[in-house]
């Protein structure tokens, strides 16, 4: 039995999936609400959100991602950052994946990666849970109703958490599997039930689509100011450095939290929601995020809660430190209808630094901006990743290396040539630590961080004095408006400035380390800005 909105040529079966029991397309939020508390897969929250939990998998599982080596791309992706499947393998992995689903209901939604038109891919994506269908609904971008009726994919998804890989049969790590064909244009999930591999999946197929077209794919949020879209601001970082919070300022319009395009006619989101971490949410100091906790089907993953009021609590990490809200994008007040924006005016790197080394603001030229995005230096956020229960210092190449399907050199040759054309300023921002390592010091403030990028994105802080940061060579401005002057300066922050210096020497020596594997790749003004 099959229900919702379809293209009667284009269903499960005309796709070689046959067996299955009942197939719900394109349900809409209220049907898929009721159809997840039908089958047990969470609880209604406040104002209609939706609670669950994902049991073992409470991050995404980077390790267990394969893309299938096939002759078309085999010349082009990074196989150093991306682990190998064989097609037989993935033939395999796919016919038991299907065997498994006979029987079973599934939920089938039509969508779109990309807020631009011409650039757009549409994707299929099938899931084994109601509330993933729910998930994606609000993640990606949903078509017109009558859209629906001449729907066809580019790409098809298929999640099935209750499926168990078999690492010797399916050429795959462990029972939990992501796994990327290009040729079958298919991404198979199984055994994990952490929702945000759905969206990072295509993600990473924009990563490698997008620029063969010139577009530079970018693990960003973005916004813009208030009636001048030409006037917008990128922010790049990994997951916990801040880009859903600083990017939702309610005196910008916001165009996304995660992930954008920049093609030649400007900025565009690729997703139609935001999925942002909900540890130590702050309804002062992020009043519209911490709003949406409380709206109709909004996905709560992975938080506790009052039994009897459901109360969520927001500093309890006893699942995860993960713990993550899902939301559609018009739940924000001031976002963007279009989702898209000018050039980017701004860049902004965001980094977590873990060592209290590096000041809450840095101006860089362009080719320290290339050798900053190539570097990629921030520190693992607990629960961002399995395995990881406190902050981790790493290098994550371009801000985002388990979507990268390419070599880095691509995504920092196209961001510098983006720069060049059209006069960005770069700026690298630390919300990592002051005063003292993790463990010693304090997060940095974020009333801080946020007068620092208004000054920055107003144009202000391009006039304040600057000195040369003696351990990286950036500026740093020695004084901003409603910050502590000591906040600018990371070791008048410390009280043994000894301390301070072995830990500056050890985070210049860790950059120059993971650099030598870029020199080959990159002009010799990059090098120049490299620490040697």
């Amino acid at each position: 039995m099959t229900s919702g909105r379809v293209n009667p040529n284009f269903r499960l079966e005309d796709q070689g999936i046959e067996g299955l029991g009942n197939v719900y397309y394109n349900l809409m939020e209220p049907a898929l609400v009721q159809e997840a508390l039908s089958r047990g897969e969470g609880s209604l929250g406040k104002g209609g959100a939706f609670l669950v939990t994902t049991g073992k998998c409470t991050g995404r599982s980077p390790k267990d991602k394969h893309v299938v080596k096939t002759a078309s791309v085999a010349d082009t992706i990074w196989w150093e950052n991306n682990a190998e499947m064989s097609a037989e393998g993935f033939d395999a992995l796919y016919a038991d994946m299907v065997e498994h689903m006979k029987g079973r209901d599934y939920f089938v939604q039509d969508l779109v990666g990309g807020a631009d038109p011409v650039h757009a891919i549409n994707v299929r994506m099938v899931t084994e849970l109601a509330w993933h269908s729910l998930f994606i609904r609000h993640l990606l971008r949903r078509p017109d109703r009558e859209d629906l009726d001449d729907f066809t994919s580019d790409f098809t998804i298929i999640n099935c958490p209750s499926f168990q890989a078999d690492p010797k049969k399916h050429n795959c790590r462990s029972e939990t599997v992501i796994a990327l064909n290009f040729d079958r244009k298919l991404i198979l999930i199984g055994g994990t039930e952490y929702a945000g591999e759905n969206k990072k999946s295509v993600f990473t197929l924009l990563n490698y689509l997008l620029p063969e077209k010139g577009i530079m794919p970018m693990h960003c949020s973005a916004n813009h100011a208030k009636g001048n879209p030409v006037d917008t601001a990128v922010f790049f970082g990994l997951s916990g450095t801040g880009k859903t919070t600083l990017s939702a300022d309610p005196d910008r319009v916001l165009i996304g939290d995660d992930e954008h395009g920049w093609a030649s006619n400007g900025t565009f989101n690729f997703e139609g929601g935001c999925y942002a971490k909900t540890i130590n949410l702050n309804p002062e100091a992020e009043p519209e995020i911490y709003a949406t906790t409380e709206k109709f089907g909004t996905v709560i993953e992975n938080m506790t809660f009052d039994p009897e009021s459901f109360d969520l609590n927001f500093d309890d990490d006893s699942l995860t430190a993960n713990m993550r809200c899902a939301y559609p994008l018009h739940y924000i007040s001031n976002a963007s209808e279009s989702a898209r924006g000018g050039h980017p005016k701004n860049i902004i790197m965001l980094t977590c630094d873990a060592f209290s080394v590096l000041p809450p603001i840095a101006r860089l030229t362009p080719a320290q901006a290339m050798y900053h995005f190539l570097s990629g230096f921030t520190s693992k956020v607990a629960g961002t990743e399995r395995g990881v229960t406190e902050p981790e210092p790493t290098f994550s190449t371009c801000f985002g290396a388990p979507f990268m399907p390419r070599r880095p050199e691509v995504y920092g040759n196209l961001l510098r040539e983006k720069i060049a054309a059209h006069g960005a300023t770069c700026w690298l921002v630390n919300t990592g630590w002051t005063g003292g390592a993790y463990g010693t010091g304090s997060r940095m403030p974020i009333k801080a961080t946020r007068a620092l990028l208004t000054a920055a994105l107003d144009g202000s802080l391009a006039n304040a004095e600057f000195r040369k940061d003696p351990n990286f060579g950036f500026d740093v401005p020695v004084a901003a408006p409603g910050v502590a002057e000591v906040l600018l300066d990371p070791r008048r922050t410390w009280d043994d400035k000894a301390a301070y210096d072995t830990q500056a020497e050890k985070l210049v020596q860790m950059f120059s380390d993971n650099f030598e594997q870029y020199l080959p790749y990159i002009d010799e003004d990059v090098k120049a800005a490299a620490i040697s």
